[in-house]
């Protein structure tokens, strides 16, 4: 297991006085990071749960990518297999799926999408294979000049008329701020995922966040240090790890919230399935549901680019990123970024939660088994696959309250609750006003920083 070694915590003394006062009551408990019925011990998952869809990934994986270009789900729930021959269509069809012959195999898709990426880099555009439609669909938003517009569409018709271009409503942008707030003198994010590493625990968010060394604080006043981030990815990934001042999660870490005092049990983690019914919660946007319409999709953010990204039509805005997206209680990733709003629609992208698992080396944290209750809170389901499930029937997971305060609610619930605008506007004021603040301190301790190096020169 890769050590992931604790920076040593900077005298944050002045620096969290500060924010206490200009925040005034505005930050979150760590007990609000994950909140169910209280008492329930947590167990860790070892294991990822199988692919969502996953009678069409092994049906993929053994015809292989020569012979395939994808699977779905279809409107029934049942898995769709893109095959290029009737051989291989014939194969899908005896073992229970849906066959569709198409002319381009995966190897092409695949290919394709290398030449995208060995061209030159343009900012605001974002490229995903299409498996439905058998095609690679290339996004321009509102920032890319005409200029690269011509030079992008010069690209894919070099590589053939399988690679679609089409112009995406608003900017591609990370979406800071998140579902479950957690607040750092740089501003506010969401939590994820609450995971360990076996000796401590951790919370799973946006790697665009913070990078290493971020600290993020946990009490109303800004004074408890909540935790550290220890390990980020971003560009390249997006996801990164906070740890646990205290090293644990605290009991009921195993519950994302979804506003009015409710939360969804996670019982494991799955990769999804193109034409999967999602849902993701947020802080700005509340609970939002979509569907899967790419995997593996590349991003160009203005800060970089990311790759093997999920896309969906879940809409998300400004104040969402981080948050968990999830589908019958199963953590599928975690909100990265996109384009357009909740009123208009648009394009959001998700980083997959199990290759962040492994790229991190830390487990998913979960309920255990409970006896006798029908089916175990802490095994998912039959459907967890939902191979047999329509997109249309599936759920965000068994629901659970979240409780934590006397009151029955914590301040986590309350503040991503999208009802509570006042609290809410609040926290992002406060935020602002303690971005302001930290810059003019760093900067201020830099210039002292830099005098006291060079001070030996200056005679």
């Amino acid at each position: 297991m890769r050590h992931v070694r604790r920076r040593v915590v900077r005298r944050v003394t002045r620096l969290t006085a500060v924010a206490g006062l200009l925040l005034g009551g505005a930050m979150v408990t760590q007990a609000a990071m994950a909140g169910e019925t209280p008492g329930a011990p947590v167990a860790v998952r070892g294991t990822v749960q199988p692919a969502a869809g996953g009678t069409g990934a092994d049906l993929v994986a053994r015809l292989g990518a020569s012979r395939t270009a994808g699977s779905w789900i279809g409107a029934d729930g049942r898995p769709v297999v893109a095959v290029t021959d009737e051989e291989a269509a014939a194969e899908v069809r005896r073992a229970g799926a849906e066959a569709k012959v198409v002319r381009h195999s995966m190897n092409e898709l695949q290919a394709a999408t290398a030449s995208l990426r060995a061209a030159p880099r343009v900012p605001g555009t974002a490229w995903v294979m299409d498996y439905r439609t058998n095609r690679v669909t290339v996004q321009a938003d509102s920032t890319v000049s005409e200029a690269d517009w011509a030079r992008m569409t010069e690209v894919a018709d070099g590589i053939g008329g399988f690679v679609h271009m089409q112009r995406a409503k608003g900017a591609f942008t990370t979406r800071l701020n998140g579902a479950q707030p957690i607040l750092s003198t740089g501003g506010r994010c969401s939590a994820g995922f609450n995971v360990t590493d076996g000796q401590s625990d951790f919370i799973l968010t946006a790697g665009h966040c913070g990078p290493t060394g971020s600290i993020w604080f946990a009490d109303d006043q800004g004074s408890r240090q909540l935790g550290e981030t220890v390990e980020a990815s971003f560009p390249g990934g997006d996801f990164s790890l906070v740890q646990y001042a205290s090293g644990s999660a605290g009991r009921d870490a195993d519950i994302v919230a979804i506003g009015g005092g409710n939360g969804v049990r996670i019982t494991g983690a799955a990769d999804p399935a193109v034409g999967q019914r999602v849902f993701r919660s947020g802080s700005t946007t509340g609970l939002r549901d979509g569907e899967v319409t790419g995997l593996n999709a590349t991003v160009n953010y203005p800060e970089g680019t990311v790759t093997g990204l999920i896309q969906t039509t879940v809409c998300a805005e400004s104040g969402d990123s981080g948050g968990p997206l999830f589908s019958e209680g199963i953590a599928l990733g975690v909100t990265s970024g996109g384009s357009g709003d909740c009123t208009t629609g648009g394009t959001t992208f998700f980083q997959p939660v199990t290759k962040a698992l492994t790229a991190l080396d830390v487990k998913l944290i979960v309920a255990p088994p409970q006896q006798g209750a029908g089916s175990p809170s802490g095994t998912p389901s039959a459907s967890a696959t939902h191979s047999a499930i329509a997109p249309g029937a599936a759920s965000p997971g068994s629901s659970a309250p979240v409780t934590g305060s006397t009151d029955g609610t914590t301040l986590l619930s309350r503040l991503s609750d999208p009802r509570n605008v006042g609290p809410g506007l609040l926290v992002v004021a406060g935020s602002l006003i303690a971005l302001v603040a930290t810059r003019w301190i760093r900067a201020e301790q830099d210039r002292k920083a830099y005098q006291r190096h060079y001070s030996a020169t200056w005679g």
